[in-house]
């Protein structure tokens, strides 16, 4: 199967921002283009976007003149359905209304060929249900965009129930010829990445409000420390909370209320307050003009051990080590496998496995400091601790010496089971892994999904593998003791991999 070629029209219903956007990725790829849409002003709108960025790579030097004016000389403005008639391939980029997209789908099938692909970039309808009325339900397929999409490099292909597998095979090859990373994905509520990234913000609400950190502590420990370009809360922001909100919803009615996608009171409060991020100039961060914002909560400066042991054998401690060494403190080797992290003294500094500090610390009967996952413990400039209620404070400033000798800022935060970035990844490693158990994506197609759809740093699955499936299935299995709640439930793909000695990915 091959991608359509160049001489093949293609047509883009719906001249918005998105619509634009894919016109000018069809476009630059070599393609004749034909823009719709029932109001001029909006074409005129959708051309002035796309003539405005291709200006902006001239001027940067990503492309001549030349080629700016090929380009838009290759985009043609319709505001008559009738003249997308030599397209091959069709991109509905219109409003979330399933009833409207049936309607221009079905108008289409007696103005297109037979062999054109009817193609819609809908984010969260069923491709089946708006296939199911017309004429040739397998010529219609999802092409889901990210924005901004000349450059955001994912599309996820979206296969309905009756998709015909050589019209979604060349739907991706098309997309991959147009430079993007796609991925085939079953059409399904949110389809890969609006469903797996949903733990990225219900958890980050769910430990603000639990009282176990503040907005800013858990942006900064996710960017920080977890290597995300941005945090939650800065992200919601940037979509619009009443965006954001709705897509939770629309993903938790679609799967018949499924505990795991459970909307946040939080986010509620932020709409019925038209707190909706940038745009209407606060949400989570306040945007106007000499508005000031908090930070992220910063431990004071404590002493550093001139001395730790190592206890266990953990790949993930071995940044620590060299971190350790070269900052003059002595690293010695435990002599015991049953406990795992580092002894500063008498007190127990572990890597979270989801277990509170407060229970580790009765279990193991010694105090018990924990501290958070970071993306690579080499770079990261701030980690996350948390102490059990029984560990004193003395006790507390020798593990946050330690982490300060490493050149780390440290935020000290409450007793939350699986702390920041270590519960989220593990969260975002189950949901990815329940996709690929559902048949929804492969394991492969989950990764790139999201990292090259909501740019993660690493794929949820590959990192959990690195972390140590074991880990992982024993932070799910702790913070389903902890809370008691289906929505910590462990994907059966996990559980299998663990149980089997096998890998995810």
């Amino acid at each position: 199967m091959t991608a359509l070629s160049i001489d093949n029209a293609v047509a883009v219903i719906g001249a918005g921002t998105m619509g634009a956007g894919i016109v000018q990725v069809a476009a630059t790829a070599g393609h004749a283009v034909y823009l719709f849409d029932t109001s001029e002003e909006a074409l005129t709108r959708g051309i002035a976007q796309i003539e405005k960025f291709l200006g902006r790579s001239v001027a940067k030097g990503r492309m001549d003149e030349a080629q700016r004016l090929a380009i838009l000389g290759r985009i043609h403005r319709c505001c008559d359905l009738k003249d997308l008639a030599p397209a091959k391939l069709i991109i509905e980029a219109i409003v979330e209304n399933i009833d409207i997209k049936r309607s221009v789908f079905s108008q289409l099938e007696d103005i297109l060929s037979e062999e054109a692909i009817l193609a819609s970039n809908t984010s969260s309808l069923s491709i089946t249900e708006i296939a199911a009325k017309l004429k040739r339900p397998e010529r219609m397929v999802g092409m889901h965009f990210f924005n901004p999409a000349p450059i955001m490099k994912l599309v996820e292909v979206i296969h309905g129930l009756v998709t015909d597998k050589d019209v979604a095979q060349i739907t991706f090859d098309t997309a991959v010829a147009w430079g993007k990373k796609a991925v085939h994905a079953k059409s399904t509520p949110g389809f890969i990445v609006n469903r797996v990234a949903r733990p990225f913000y219900s958890e980050a609400l769910r430990l603000v409000q639990e009282g176990g950190a503040d907005i800013a502590t858990i942006d900064s420990c996710l960017k920080e420390s977890g290597g995300f370009p941005m945090g939650p809360f800065e992200l919601m922001d940037l979509i619009g909370n009443d965006i954001n909100f709705s897509v939770t919803k629309s993903v938790y009615d679609a799967y018949y209320q499924e505990p795991r996608y459970r909307p946040n009171l939080i986010q509620q409060e932020q709409v019925a307050a038209g707190r909706l991020g940038r745009k209407s100039g606060q949400g989570y961060y306040d945007y106007r003009d000499g508005a000031t914002n908090p930070t992220a909560q910063t431990a004071d400066s404590a002493p550093a051990p001139t001395a730790v042991t190592l206890m266990g054998k953990n790949a993930l401690f071995s940044p620590l080590v060299d971190l350790a060494e070269k900052a003059g403190i002595t690293v010695n080797i435990g002599d015991t496998e049953e406990l795992s992290g580092f002894m500063i003294g008498d007190v127990l500094l572990a890597l979270t496995d989801g277990t509170p500090a407060s229970e580790l610390s009765n279990v193991l009967d010694r105090p018990t400091v924990v501290f958070d996952l970071a993306l690579d413990y080499k770079t990261a400039t701030r980690i996350a601790l948390a102490k059990g209620d029984q560990v004193s404070g003395a006790d507390l400033a020798k593990a946050v010496g330690f982490f300060q000798a490493l050149g780390k800022k440290v935020s000290v935060i409450d007793d939350c089971p699986g702390l920041i970035v270590m519960r989220i990844v593990g969260m975002l490693a189950n949901e990815g892994s329940d996709a690929v158990y559902q048949g929804v994506s492969s394991p492969e197609g989950v990764d790139i999904a999201m990292m090259n759809g909501v740019n993660y740093p690493k794929g949820p699955l590959a990192w959990a593998q690195d972390i140590g499936l074991e880990h992982i299935f024993g932070l799910l299995d702790a913070l389903s003791h902890f809370y008691g709640e289906d929505r910590y439930r462990t994907s059966p793909l996990i559980r299998r991999a663990v149980i089997a000695g096998k890998t995810l990915i």
